[in-house]
């Protein structure tokens, strides 16, 4: 997966169901993990972070809103997009789904456009760069459209790989990311990198980020990962 393409994680019981909304998903361009109940899906958010999850409420072993909750709990998850589908059409449901953390509810049978709108929705929230917007940090500024780095009034020339690194940190200033899931948003959880890679490409963006002065916005966390700010 690459920083360009979202990531979705789709967790729906029912076979039929999941494989048009995946299908669909995956003609939109995005990336989609699928699991099948709600004990696969903490699995699965255990070895990744995906960009947002869609997520039945009624499934077996581990209900969506436990799911929901665990997620919602961990300070590594909290800010992953939640909608969530399901059967019950009630309005005291929905808002026992939205209190329990999900960011949006959605009730079947639903329309597949609007779902896909809803999607996007959150992802322009917490994916901005992947409508064009341009991120800001400090004296940083990063547009998506033209593939540009500034810092003040000097641009900067980085590798792909650097850009890749630089977006994800920008758009999520302040949260800090292991190596290994930095590996998972840059290079992609199909390609074996060794997690040291990060740091040599690490260090690469942070001399590029100071060729011209100034403080190295990258924070180390001793540890853990880094983060920006």
């Amino acid at each position: 997966m690459s920083a360009a393409h979202p990531h979705v994680l789709l967790v729906e019981d029912e076979p039929a169901q999941r494989e048009v909304l995946a299908y669909n998903l995956e003609a939109e361009g995005f990336i989609v993990s699928r699991a099948e109940n709600g004990e696969e899906a903490l699995m699965r958010l255990r070895e990744m972070l995906p960009d947002l999850v869609i997520l039945d409420w009624m499934m077996p072993l581990v209900s969506g809103i436990e799911v929901c909750r665990q997620l919602k709990s961990r300070d590594d998850t909290k800010n992953i997009p939640v909608i969530m589908l399901s059967a019950r059409s009630e309005e005291v449901d929905a808002v026992r789904g939205l209190e329990t953390g999900a960011d949006d509810y959605v009730t079947k049978p639903y329309s597949l456009r609007e779902l896909m709108a809803r999607v996007r929705t959150q992802l322009r929230r917490t994916r901005p760069a992947l409508t064009g917007v341009r991120l800001v940090h400090g004296d940083l500024s990063l547009d998506p459209e033209q593939h540009r780095v500034s810092r003040g009034d000097k641009e900067l020339k980085l590798g792909p790989t650097e850009y890749r690194l630089l977006l994800t940190l920008m758009e999520r200033p302040g949260r800090v990311f292991s190596r290994d899931q930095l590996l998972d948003q840059v290079w992609g959880r199909d390609i074996y990198v060794d997690a040291r890679t990060v740091d040599v490409h690490i260090a690469r963006l942070r001399k590029s980020l100071t060729k011209h002065g100034g403080e190295d916005p990258i924070r180390t966390v001793r540890g853990t990962g880094y983060a920006l700010g």
